[in-house]
């Protein structure tokens, strides 16, 4: 068992990380919640044939009385709509303040259930159970949650810190190649911004199969990282800015695509290549980071562009949370492991884009 402490004051919470850890999630989870009865768990439809018998069943021994909510797989799920369905679901249930909401999933599973945690009954207790790659070494820790709108992604959304989070590494196992590798991309960034060990270590593992036999170390360093910059800067003011290299440009391809034609995973390695070509044009990265980025992309199967135009950065850069009136903050490399916030006018940046372009 590896385990991480988020020490955020009164909203503490551990990440385990364990292969096996599915069949164990009812005793892990009552040590979190001993006064809850019931317990509603938000899957998708993927996820509920494959692995929601299971943690039913633990949950069941540990005496939670739990209702499965599926919802159809894919982003297309994560909408006001979907989220006003499982407000209803969970008071038909009998949900109260005491009990709680597990999210049994992906990255869109686990933003919707926790919206939804954070926002019925004023909010009650989440716990985090992500199944992907994607999920387990970003979405599902820190406490972002959100659904989508139709002007854009996660534009309505709050932070909500999960009491829980498990992570088993064998459900990785059946992600198909191109959903494991969509994971990759965020677990490449975590490199990029933090740790240039860590994105050497990765780039002489270009093929799953030897990813996949350091996954526990990979899962924890990233687990690491991301708790390291959640502590200092839990609601995205300053230092968790980072996080989101490559995820501007990302938003934009992910636009330019309408949301189906790229992947998360896939934009944002994109976007990771286009921050570094935007950092060398002014001066801030040094020449020689574009390439070894594009390299490990390509070497996992990503794109390292995406056709886009000049409106479709202008429409994601106007929608971007990190923008401030005229001015925007774009995450750049000083070199590959050191990530910092440059605050540029939005017009100065679509002026450098259309350069790039």
């Amino acid at each position: 068992m590896k385990t991480l402490t988020v020490n955020l004051p009164g909203r503490e919470y551990d990440i385990l990380i364990q292969r096996g850890l599915l069949s164990q999630a009812g005793d892990r989870i009552r040590a979190v919640l001993p006064r809850a009865q019931k317990l509603a768990v938000v899957t998708d439809s993927n996820v509920k044939s494959l692995y929601a018998d299971a943690v039913l069943d633990s949950l069941s021994a540990a005496g939670f009385d739990c209702r499965l909510f599926p919802i159809p797989a894919g982003e297309e799920s994560k909408n006001p709509y979907q989220l006003t369905a499982l407000w209803e679901g969970f008071l038909n249930f009998g949900l109260t303040r005491t009990d709680g909401v597990a999210a049994l999933g992906g990255g869109v599973v686990g933003d919707l259930a926790g919206f939804a945690a954070a926002t019925v009954l004023r909010g009650v207790a989440f716990v985090q159970i992500p199944t992907t790659l994607l999920a387990q070494v970003d979405s599902s820790v820190g406490g972002k949650v959100a659904v989508d709108l139709d002007a854009g992604k996660n534009l309505a959304g709050a932070f909500h810190q999960p009491r829980l989070v498990l992570m088993d590494p064998d459900a990785l196992d059946t992600l198909s190649l191109p959903v494991f590798m969509d994971g990759m991309a965020e677990v490449l960034k975590y490199g990029c911004i933090r740790d240039r060990d860590f994105f050497d270590f990765l780039t002489a593992r270009p093929h799953r199969e030897a990813l996949t036999a350091d996954i526990e170390h990979i899962l924890y360093t990233c687990c690491e990282i991301k708790r390291q910059v959640v502590m200092e800067d839990e609601r995205d003011t300053g230092a968790r800015m980072i996080l989101n290299f490559g995820h501007t440009l990302g938003h934009a391809y992910e636009l330019a695509g309408g949301y189906v034609e790229w992947t998360h995973g896939q934009a944002v390695a994109a976007g990771m290549c286009a921050a570094a070509r935007l950092g060398v044009a002014l001066g801030v990265t040094p020449a020689d980071v574009p390439g070894r980025i594009e390299a490990a992309c390509a070497a996992l199967g990503l794109p390292t562009s995406i056709p886009c135009t000049p409106e479709e950065y202008a429409a994601a850069i106007d929608l971007d949370k990190k923008g401030a009136g005229a001015d925007i903050t774009v995450i750049l490399l000083e070199e590959i492991g050191r990530a910092v916030p440059c605050k540029l006018p939005k017009a100065g940046l679509l002026q450098q884009l259309e350069a790039l372009l």
